[in-house]
């Protein structure tokens, strides 16, 4: 049960009233202070989802004239886990957020994992409990000042990836093919990228996706 007080501070947050507070008490458990209870990995999960599409929806209706390449790369330098975690940080969602007290000692409520998935599991729950509207509400409320400062989309993240390699003198970054799964008309291939001894995954329908989302994965751990 949410206490009264974790209940009212969670919602002036959110600038919603739950119909159901346990769900809100899910989206606010890390999984150290689950215990018996559910933590909110799976509001993460259905958050993610639904913080993809209200950008989309979002940059769609802000951007009439960009194509899809402009409008993904938009979509891409919103939805990462450093813009996300910068977000939940500003928004002072660590506040509300349940940790056991251990790993509160330690600082897991700054980390930027932590900080991402917690805003992504509380978009979760808004979506469930209440529907699209307050979750597009909240959104566009919290990335107003990230999506204005676009002024124009960001570069290819491959490209990015390079650049930022080259400047620090490492060479380029390495690619490659790990498996190639599905049938001939629905491909799944999963590609990796190496530099200076880290890498990251990516796992889409074409190798070109797949590269864009493994240079996503590793900027995310050396950012």
């Amino acid at each position: 049960m949410l206490e009264p007080a974790s209940r009212e501070a969670a919602e002036r947050l959110l600038g919603y009233r739950f119909a159901n507070p346990d769900i809100l008490r899910e989206a606010l458990t890390h999984r150290s202070a689950a215990r018996s209870r559910t933590s909110n990995e799976r509001l993460e999960f259905v958050g993610d989802r639904v913080l993809g599409l209200l950008i989309a929806e979002w940059l769609i209706e802000r951007f009439p004239a960009e194509h899809e390449g402009a409008l993904g790369a938009r979509l891409a330098a919103l939805v990462s886990r450093p813009v996300l975690a910068r977000i939940a940080a500003t928004e002072g969602v660590a506040r509300v957020l349940d940790v056991a007290p251990a790993e509160a000692k330690v600082g897991v409520k700054r980390r930027a994992t932590v900080l991402a998935d917690a805003l992504e599991a509380v978009i979760g729950a808004l979506f469930l409990d209440g529907g699209l509207d307050p979750a597009r509400r909240f959104v566009r409320r919290i990335f107003e000042a990230e999506v204005a400062a676009q002024s124009r989309p960001p570069k290819d993240d491959k490209a990015r990836l390079q650049e930022w390699a080259l400047a620090r003198g490492l060479g380029l970054p390495r690619y490659a093919l790990v498996e190639q799964t599905g049938p001939p008309h629905a491909p799944a291939f999963l590609m990796t990228v190496t530099l200076d001894g880290e890498s990251g995954t990516g796992r889409a329908g074409t190798k070109r996706e797949a590269e864009r989302l493994a240079a996503v994965d590793l900027l995310s751990r050396l950012d």
